[in-house]
């Protein structure tokens, strides 16, 4: 034969050899994140054959026939998984479902490598972390969050009734089925910002020039959608996940909370890297399970996995991952890229409706120690700023597109249809509206609000029978003014009561400016906080202590306000007010006092000065809550009294000063206190003194003296404490499935009243004690977290123990309602 014959027989069993051969592509993720899970192991089952994804989670692998037809699949932290190769399969994608680590993955050797390793990670921090290792950096963040409904049998027997069927065809449309369990993909927003850092001085802002809420146009919940409040740094020794405070494997303590192991060596390129598995000594505390890829010689973490199941101290939690990798961008430096965070949420067990929240963040276009990054930072009037640029809320379809840093999922792009048609859909508004009107009483009817409700109808008595029906205007009146009016008709005393109201926004930003004009005709309830019950409440009915005299006071009061926002934490309030008492049952009766028959008049000008230092808050059209400061935050005042001014009958100063924190101790929970003091120089009626804050109801108040009831004691001298441990689950760590938290609280009041204002106050029949200089003291310990919700404190009045009336009990059992993680 020639040699163009064998040639040619050669050339046809190549093709004949090529063409017979099988290939297998295809990548391992995580079940839960979705995030590839990097150099899982493949191997025939009954076989010595096999092979490993790469560093991404792909694989490929050829053979002329499969040594075996079902493939076993393993990764340290993941359960088994095998999966039978049916005839013409040439693709797969594979996902693990993540499981406890366990202690097969440690190998015995002289020298422990895994603390090895992480020892070696401490010691790199300064030079790994960005936030300590550069004077400035810059990136540009994409910011991307789902929210998914799971456990779907309750939804759609909802949407199966008639009022709802409309919705029924367009929640089965978009239902997924993909990861084998049925979710509803339901919110997705986005969000695209330029991020500056500086490091001394310390200076950071944040420009969202692009973001897309679907719906909602909350501009402060804007400013929480790009990375100023959504860093999590894995190598800070403690990690934020919803407000509780996780040890991180990677703090300088991570030896006595962690156990560590070296699983695997891997090399890409010219680069070795570790395995490093890590596992909590000690279950129930709060700690994580997972793994991280280390680059050997710089010990800069390639890739960090952490995971927390339901048996974290986290309320509502199945499960959660988060994932952080971080990428070269110069020979030497690892630089974070990509943050993911997934958080399973089940309220109420697998009957109801629960949450999938998912968080992308991906970092791109880094640069660090440059002169532009400090020139961008000039422009800052304050430490830490967040801008959002003006149109950055109306970018279409086209800039998205290009802009994303990655593409979106097709469950993404049904997300965006499916909102799309959602908010325009009559039976959704209706449903929305329904709901909001459970939560807060309140309902909208063109440009007015109504409500709230659950103030129709109340009782006390005084009044006996009590309705009151409130009006206020809503953001569709005006953007920048809002008014707010009440009539209350009491059935007993058959007297109206009543409250006109108007607020003036003219600025938010960057300085916070507002005016505020009202007059209230009332029975005067005390000062009420948000979560507290008040006496003007249908639920107040219930908890009353029993056998304390009920007493009622009438104020009649107009007053006008000016706040302005000063910059770097400083703000002041002035107020001209006019207030009348007019005591009505268990009280000293205002005919008592020299000037008050027709009730007792003070007219006041108070200036208020606040120094909070980086305090957020969540801000609504018109008013906002405050989230707090990592700092103190400090209080001053002085009201000046003056006789005949606006009708007032008394001169009087009155000056008050607080300092109030919230403190977090990780890993040994949280400290709230506020320490206050206060003097009145004058003689004058006792409302115009300090009243200390009592209770007189089973709800307990964390802002009064649970012990002591209302106009118990009076001081024109006083400092006081209030402060509050939260220990997290401290000796319920035994009992880890109860989820129970630890906390003690310590009140105490210092006192003392003038032998003028004793002589004024102390007539006929009152009920009023000095501490003539003596402490009260309230202790108290208590069970927070029942069933997720309720929070049961166990207080003693322990001071004085005599030469006070003994009135009140000294041991009382109160309980509230509280909602946290």
């Amino acid at each position: 034969m020639g040699k163009k014959g064998l040639l040619t027989i050669g050339v046809l069993l190549w093709q004949f050899t090529v063409c017979a051969q099988k290939t297998l592509t295809g990548n391992v993720r995580d079940h839960h994140s979705e995030e590839p899970v990097p150099f899982a192991s493949f191997q025939f089952k009954h076989t010595n054959t096999g092979f490993i994804a790469d560093s991404a989670g792909s694989f490929h692998f050829s053979a002329t026939q499969w040594p075996s037809d079902t493939l076993v699949i393993t990764n340290v932290g993941y359960e088994t998984k095998e999966i039978p190769l049916r005839q013409g399969t040439d693709s797969l994608k594979i996902l693990l479902e993540p499981r406890t680590y366990d202690n097969g993955v440690v190998v015995k050797t002289k020298i422990n490598m895994g603390l090895y390793i992480w020892k070696n990670i401490v010691k790199h921090k300064p030079y790994n972390d960005r936030f300590r290792h550069f004077d400035n950096f810059y990136y540009e963040i994409y910011n991307k969050m789902e929210l998914d409904l799971k456990n779907l049998k309750s939804i759609q027997k909802i949407t199966n009734i008639k009022p709802f069927r409309p919705m029924n065809e367009l929640i089965n449309r978009n239902i997924d089925t993909t990861e084998g369990v049925k979710f509803l993909p339901t919110y997705l927003t986005e969000s695209i910002s330029d991020y500056y850092y500086q490091k001394k001085p310390l200076r950071r802002r944040e420009e969202i020039k692009a973001y897309n809420t679907n719906g909602i146009n909350n501009a402060s919940m804007v400013k929480f959608l790009g990375g100023m409040d959504q860093v999590i740094n894995v190598y800070n020794d403690f990690i934020n996940v919803f407000n509780r405070q996780f040890i991180s494997p990677l703090s300088s303590s991570g030896n006595f909370y962690y156990k560590y192991a070296l699983s695997d060596t891997q090399r890409i390129g010219y680069q070795k890297f570790y395995h490093l598995v890590f596992t909590p000594k000690n279950k129930g505390s709060n700690t994580f399970e997972g793994d991280c890829w280390v680059a050997a010689g710089s010990f800069a973490i390639q890739k960090m996995s952490l995971r927390l199941d339901k048996s974290a101290d986290v309320n509502f939690l199945d499960r959660l991952s988060l994932i952080q990798e971080y990428k070269k961008i110069n020979d030497s430096t690892w630089f974070i890229a990509k943050d993911k965070f997934v958080a399973d949420f089940s309220p109420a067990g697998k009957q109801v409706p629960g949450i999938i929240a998912r968080k992308t963040t991906t970092y791109q276009n880094a640069l660090v120690n440059d002169s532009s990054v400090t020139n961008v930072l000039k422009q800052n009037k304050k430490i830490e700023e967040i801008i959002v640029k003006t149109g950055s809320g109306d970018k279409q379809a086209g800039y998205w597109d290009s802009a994303r840093h990655e593409g979106l999922t097709t469950n993404e792009v049904n997300i965006m249809n499916m909102m799309d048609t959602v908010l325009n859909s009559p039976t959704y508004k209706k449903i929305t509206k329904q709901i909001a009107f459970l939560g807060s009483g309140l309902f909208n009817i063109g440009n007015v609000q109504l409500g709230s409700a659950y103030n129709w109808f109340s009782g006390n008595g005084w009044e006996g029978f009590r309705m009151r029906f409130d009006v206020a205007s809503n953001v569709h009146f005006d953007k920048k003014l809002w008014w707010h009016t009440y009539l209350a008709y009491g059935f007993s005393d058959k007297k109206f009561k009543g409250e006109a109201e108007v607020f003036y926004l003219p600025k938010k930003e960057p300085k916070r400016q507002y005016w505020y004009l009202g007059y209230k005709n009332d029975l005067d309830f005390g000062q009420t906080y948000f979560g507290e019950i008040s006496n003007d409440n249908i639920f107040a009915f219930a908890i009353r202590k029993p056998n304390i005299p009920l007493k009622y006071i009438n104020l009649e009061q107009a007053q006008f306000e000016f706040f302005n926002e000063l910059g770097k934490g400083f703000s002041f309030l002035t107020n001209v007010s006019r207030k009348t008492y007019r005591p009505l049952k268990n009280l000293v009766p205002a005919d008592s006092f020299r000037m008050g028959y027709n009730g007792l008049t003070g007219s006041e000008i108070t200036v208020k000065f606040r120094y909070a230092f980086q305090e957020k808050f969540i801000e609504s059209n018109f008013f906002r809550s405050s989230l707090g400061s990592r700092y103190p935050i400090v209080e001053a005042s002085v009201t000046r009294g003056i006789s005949g001014f606006l009708g007032g009958n008394y001169n009087y100063t009155k000056v008050l000063a607080s300092v109030s924190h919230i403190l977090k101790i990780p890993p040994l929970g949280v400290i709230n206190y506020q320490v206050y003091t206060g003097k009145t120089f004058g003689t004058v009626p006792y409302m115009f003194l300090n009243v200390a804050p009592g209770n007189e109801l089973y709800y307990y108040n964390r802002y009064a003296f649970n012990m002591m009831n209302r106009y118990e004691f009076i001081n024109d001298r006083f400092a006081g404490i209030n402060f509050e441990h939260n220990i997290g689950n401290g000796i319920f760590k035994l009992f880890p499935k109860l989820k129970f938290r630890q906390l003690y609280t310590v009140k105490a009041l210092w006192g003392t009243l003038s032998d003028a204002n004793k002589s004024l106050n102390f007539k006929e029949g009152h009920n009023f004690q000095s501490l003539d200089g003596k402490t009260y003291m309230e202790v108290g310990t208590g069970i927070d977290n029942i069933l997720r919700f309720f929070r049961v404190d166990f207080v003693w009045r322990v001071l004085p123990r005599s030469s006070i009336k003994t009135s009140t009990a000294h041991f009382g059992v109160f309980g509230s309602v509280r909602l946290n993680f």
